[in-house]
């Protein structure tokens, strides 16, 4: 056979090294040929190939050290059997078994393994590239010299995932290698209907980053030039842009085919098969035989038959509703910590920011991120001389790109780092959505990693923002299993929260009212101390009826009481919305027989009705009264002060709780 691909560029490499190359090239092209027919035959549901890309991985894998992260995508099975991962295990995991990574959770290569440092991706392919930013500050702030690499396809460049990234590693001169397989169609679309540009690379010049474009099927060029990359890239930190120009002999996946791809493109590819292409190099050097071929090829095929048996003897998992409620969230061992008798009269922004300090000085590793949060102190400065005290390198402004650093927050936790992300607004969290509810919420369930990250949220209306800054978005994320929620109302719940969340190795979404900021003062105790999550407050006892509420509410609720001497209330402060007191709920509403509900957002889908249709299905026989829900007309949020005083909750606050109690 002709060779298709030069070597001559690449030949520095002892024998020994090359066979390796070579061993390791095999064993993923053979386990996928019996994939295919395994998929035929109906025993695994899908499969995405990778045949003709296998270089790209397989270098790229022994370029980098074995601690050093690697976060692949769905076509680089060379990542995990270079890493060396026991077959069985990649089988079961591919059947839905319990010797897999996910307990059947999630398929194919949505996983992750601390064991191995790969972080497998999910299906929204770009928040993968904010993750190894974080893995990559984690490894920067710890000073350890290691890098990491992370994947993506010429599709996945299109997404703004794949730009704040790169502008964030830019930014942070994070020690990252970016790699592209560009195999010229995103599915089925191809290039030049995806980005106007000769070549991928050329992304990098306007995030002022190095690039590099090298031949995807050339196993000599990808592993030695990416080596090279890797040591300098450990010794001056920085981000890298590499494009490996390649391609997919098979479809997206194998249901999809290859019919789009004109035939002559594919023949040109099939010519320049990295595997054999690199054995006929071999051939001719005298460095590899038609014997040792054979060897090779029957160990890694007696291999996978042996691992094969293995998975297809393994028992099938057995649903266990115990075990899936467990697995949402990380177990968390509460220690309380009492607060101190000693009290300050603080305002509610004072016991944010107090909260946020001690934590910061108990934890010495923990990262402050946010726009503006650094010298200016934060829109509302709240880390107003944080930077001074901690330093620029915990407490980080960002660029305006919440999706990227909500990522790369999560992959500071990957890799053992606590983190704090402040939404500079609550309403600017869509931007980062993808990321908080398939990325953080799924992780502990999927394959029991940690999200250990707090995203603060300072949220509400009545401070005359209008519709982009006035937001209290709670139910977003109340409805998303994996994601804690927490909304207090008075200073010293909010310290107590605020810093128990920080200690807390799940997601939490804190949610902070501007308009208590700077309004709400209360005798907040010195030190630190922890307020338990998922814990209910009974502020004000009566017999009349049920009051629930949280946030900027519960002031209009105390204030509508305080003039209604003849009604006596049960007020529950929920402070936290996820997971949810219930047990105060239905204590409180067995004894009055009457339940109302304010919230401050909009009625349809929100906190309200969920907590109403509980008390209905639990406490159904005690009640005297409908129950009532009372909430924010089902509108944007009015700028004006006039229309924002009409759109809000509190002023049907009165008129409904005398209407209830006189029911």
């Amino acid at each position: 056979m002709s060779l298709n691909i030069n070597y001559s560029l690449n030949s520095s490499l002892n024998n020994a090294t090359l066979l390796h190359l070579y061993k390791t090239l095999l064993k993923p092209r053979l386990i996928e040929e019996k994939m295919l027919i395994l998929l035929r035959q109906g025993k695994i549901t899908k499969w995405f190939s990778g045949i003709g890309q296998e270089a790209i991985s397989v270098g790229v894998t022994l370029a980098l050290e074995k601690d050093e992260y690697i976060l692949p995508m769905h076509r680089n099975l060379g990542v995990f059997t270079t890493r060396g991962i026991p077959l069985y295990r990649l089988f079961s995991q591919w059947q839905g078994k319990a010797n897999g990574f996910t307990k059947g959770r999630d398929r194919s290569f949505h996983f992750g393994t601390q064991e191995y440092n790969i972080v497998g991706m999910i299906s929204h392919l770009g928040p993968q590239l904010g993750v190894a930013d974080g893995i990559a500050l984690a490894n920067k702030l710890k000073n350890n010299n290691k890098i990491c690499a992370v994947f993506t396809g010429e599709g996945g460049t299109s997404e703004g995932d794949f730009h704040e990234a790169l502008n964030v590693a830019s930014v942070w001169s994070l020690p990252v290698l970016f790699c592209v397989e560009n195999n010229g169609y995103g599915l089925s679309t191809p290039n030049l209907e995806q980005f106007n540009c000769n070549n991928i690379a050329d992304k990098g010049i306007g995030y002022g980053m190095e690039s590099h474009i090298i031949d995807g099927n050339n196993i000599l060029e990808v592993y030695t030039k990416v080596d090279e990359l890797a040591k300098s890239i450990r010794k001056n930190p920085r981000p890298i842009l590499i494009e490996f120009k390649t391609f997919r002999i098979r479809g997206h996946e194998e249901a999809s085919g290859t019919k789009y791809v004109p035939e002559d493109v594919l023949e040109f590819w099939r010519a320049r098969d990295p595997i054999d292409n690199f054995e006929s190099y071999l051939l001719n050097k005298g460095i590899l035989t038609s014997s040792l071929i054979d060897q090779y090829k029957k160990e890694i095929t007696a291999e996978i038959n042996e691992h094969l048996q293995v998975a297809f003897n393994e028992e099938k998992i057995i649903p266990d509703l115990k075990t899936e409620l467990k697995d949402v969230f990380k177990p968390f061992n509460y220690q309380p910590i009492k607060p101190s008798s000693n009290k300050k009269n603080i305002r509610f922004v004072d016991a944010i920011s107090d909260g946020l300090k001690l934590s910061m000085e108990k934890h010495n590793d923990l990262v402050i991120m946010g726009q503006d949060i650094a010298e200016y102190g934060g829109v509302f400065k709240i880390t107003d001389g944080f930077v001074d005290k901690f330093g620029e390198k915990r407490v980080r402004n960002t660029p305006i790109c919440e999706s990227a650093i909500v990522s790369t927050a999560y992959g500071l936790s990957i890799n053992g780092v606590k983190s704090i992300v402040e939404m500079q607004f609550a309403d600017f969290v869509s931007s980062g959505f993808n990321p908080i509810v398939n990325l953080l919420a799924k992780s502990h369930y999927r394959w029991s990693q940690k999200a250990d990250i707090v995203v603060r949220m300072p949220c509400g209306a009545g401070v005359g923002a209008g519709p982009f800054h006035s937001q209290t978005n709670e139910a977003w994320f109340t409805k998303t299993p994996g994601l804690k929620v927490v909304y207090p109302a008075f200073p010293q719940d909010v310290k107590g929260l605020l810093i128990s969340a920080i200690q807390d190795p799940n997601p939490v979404l804190f949610f902070e009212h501007k308009a208590l900021y700077r309004s709400v003062y209360q005798d907040v105790s010195d030190g630190f101390f922890t307020t338990e999550i998922g814990k209910a407050n009974l502020i004000k006892t009566g017999n009349h009826l049920t009051i629930i509420s949280y946030g900027a509410a519960i002031h209009w609720v105390l204030e509508v009481l305080g003039s209604l001497s003849e009604i006596s209330a049960d007020v529950i402060d929920l402070r936290t919305l996820q997971p949810l007191d219930v047990e105060i709920i239905y204590t409180s509403v067995k004894k009055t027989g009457k339940a109302i509900i304010i919230q401050e957002d909009s009625l349809f889908g929100g906190i309200a009705s969920e907590i109403s249709a509980l008390i209905n299905e639990n406490c159904f026989e005690f009640l005297d009264a409908p129950v009532q829900r009372v909430a924010s007309l089902d509108t944007p949020i009015p700028f004006q002060t006039d229309l924002e005083q009409q759109y809000l909750s509190k002023n049907k606050l009165r008129e409904r709780i005398q209407s209830l109690h006189q029911y």
